[in-house]
């Protein structure tokens, strides 16, 4: 047994314990943490990070916001994911910023912490920047005016609610694009003058980007295919995965499981999972186009396209959605359908939208389409 006391310096010793060393520097090989991935479309898999890739990540990203030892980032997402952990923490730290760490995310003290603290920044995730959305209502919040910008992340955001936030908090927002396999960040909208595109995740941020077919040639600029990826930051592969490190790298690039188009500046459009495509009859329908169109609804407060089986077309479209609070919307599920047919192709339009009142997500707030149409269909 050994006796632990305080000697007269207020320092506590283990009295007749070994004495131990200092820990070696790790190398960039070394393996700094070892994440789960969301499992929004399947099973988790372990994802081993070294400290090369997290050094580079945190480098792109205080570079890309041009971060500086004056910036207070708010951290509101969980640490157990690389949104909170490498995009507000230990970027703001390798700056020489502050982090400011809530107990919890609170959509009625929010804007009084931003205040008191004097934060420049926050990022979050879609669900997060509409809380506070219907909190603010359409009055500038106390405090919004030191922030240098918003940051959104790891769920599409729709474009009308980026517009809105920019209205109502007066601050650029910059939708990005990340990853646990890219130790997050891959892309995201620059700030001002340069041009921020609504829908669109932007351009790599020391990340290579490409879009690949199945086949894996690179398609030129225009054309749909899946996102892949390559650079410093991303993983070597995951951890005892032999399949699906096989399947996940092509040629020296990661493929991220999303389809994607890149434009002639290289802002790229996520245009869904591929997982998650529903195809129709041979037509393959990107889920997110629908979620947008429903957005557009000023009754519709959430949204989530998906498949579901048909006898003739194997897939049908249906969706979900959330109405806003004293919408006062009256027709219901007809009124959205007729406005969906207005503004999409006859094979693209919802048969059935169910009126929910919560949909589920990950922790980290991302859609979870596959336990959306089995709770409302049991498909």
């Amino acid at each position: 047994m050994y006796l632990v006391e305080m000697d007269g310096t207020g320092y506590v010793r283990i009295s007749g314990a070994p004495r131990g060393k200092t820990a070696t520097p790790p190398s960039p090989e070394d393996i700094a943490l070892v994440l789960h991935t969301s499992g929004s479309t399947g099973r988790p898999k372990r994802v081993p990070i070294m400290h090369g890739n997290i050094a580079a990540s945190t480098h792109n990203i205080v570079h890309h916001y041009a971060l500086s030892p004056q910036d207070v980032a708010l951290c509101v997402m969980p640490l157990f994911h690389v949104h909170g952990l490498v995009a507000s923490t230990l970027s703001t730290l390798l700056s020489g910023g502050t982090v400011v760490v809530p107990g919890k995310f609170s959509p009625l003290s929010f804007w009084r912490t931003v205040r008191d603290t004097g934060a420049t920044w926050y990022s979050a995730v879609p669900t997060i920047h509409n809380l506070l959305l219907a909190r603010a209502g359409e009055d500038r919040p106390a405090g919004a005016e030191g922030l240098r910008f918003i940051r959104s992340c790891s769920a599409s955001l729709p474009p009308e609610m980026m517009e809105r936030m920019e209205r109502v908090f007066g601050v650029p927002v910059l939708e990005a694009y990340g990853m646990t396999e890219a130790s997050h960040q891959m892309s995201s909208n620059p700030q001002p003058p340069a041009a921020r595109k609504p829908g669109s995740v932007g351009q790599g941020t020391g990340v290579g980007i490409g879009i690949m077919d199945e086949a894996g040639n690179l398609l030129p600029t225009g054309q749909p295919g899946e996102v892949v990826i390559q650079g410093p930051n991303v993983v070597s592969g995951y951890e005892n995965n032999p399949e699906a490190n096989q399947k996940s790298f092509t040629n020296g690039w990661f493929r991220t499981g999303d389809q994607g188009i890149l434009d002639a500046e290289g802002y790229l459009t996520l245009t869904g999972r591929l997982k998650e495509m529903i195809n129709r009859g041979g037509e393959k329908i990107g889920p997110r186009e629908i979620d947008e169109v429903l957005l557009k609804h000023p009754a519709v407060a959430e949204a989530v396209a998906f498949g579901v089986p048909h006898p003739t077309w194997g897939e049908e479209v249906a969706a979900a959605i959330v109405l806003r609070e004293g919408s006062g919307t009256s027709s219901g599920e007809p009124e959205i359908l007729a406005f969906c047919k207005e503004r999409l192709a006859d094979f693209k339009c919802p048969k059935k939208i169910y009126i929910t009142t919560a949909i589920p997500r990950t922790a980290t707030g991302k859609i979870q389409r596959g336990a959306v149409a089995q709770a409302l269909t049991g498909a």
